[in-house]
């Protein structure tokens, strides 16, 4: 759902951007959207897919760490929408790629993505995750 400030939150608020105008969905890997195209050419773009995202060391040598940046994933999943001169680069970058790939991410957005987290702020150790991602393989993957 929508509305004139973006997409609505659980709690029927509009999530605002993220902050960083660098953060889109093309801050991925060119793998990312090889494998949904992959996954779109096979059909299985819409299957249901789970991620796990945990870190396997503490940084820095510390022996724990506190998880922070969850409200920036928030705000990038909520107004997760591909620009068409960001679809244009990609089509460069994948010329063999067939037009209706392209259309598909025209239309893809993150509304039947589910999010789950440890709270922001939280003292979390090396291999437990940290968020699990829920929703469509193709666009669960970015």
């Amino acid at each position: 759902m929508a509305n004139a400030n973006g997409p609505m939150g659980a709690k029927g608020r509009a999530v605002p951007h993220p902050t960083n105008p660098m953060v889109t969905p093309l801050l991925t890997d060119l793998y990312q959207f090889t494998m949904a195209y992959a996954y779109w050419k096979a059909g299985k773009h819409l299957d249901r897919a789970v991620f796990d995202l945990f870190f396997r060391k503490n940084p820095f040598g510390g022996e724990y760490t506190v998880f922070g940046g969850l409200e920036e994933c928030i705000r990038l999943i909520a107004n997760f929408k591909l620009k068409e001169e960001e679809i244009s680069f990609l089509r460069s970058i994948m010329p063999t790629c067939e037009d209706g790939f392209f259309d598909y991410l025209r239309a893809i957005d993150c509304s039947d993505v589910e999010v789950y987290a440890i709270p922001e702020g939280s003292v979390v150790f090396p291999k437990i995750p940290l968020m699990r991602i829920e929703g469509p393989v193709a666009v669960s993957t970015f």
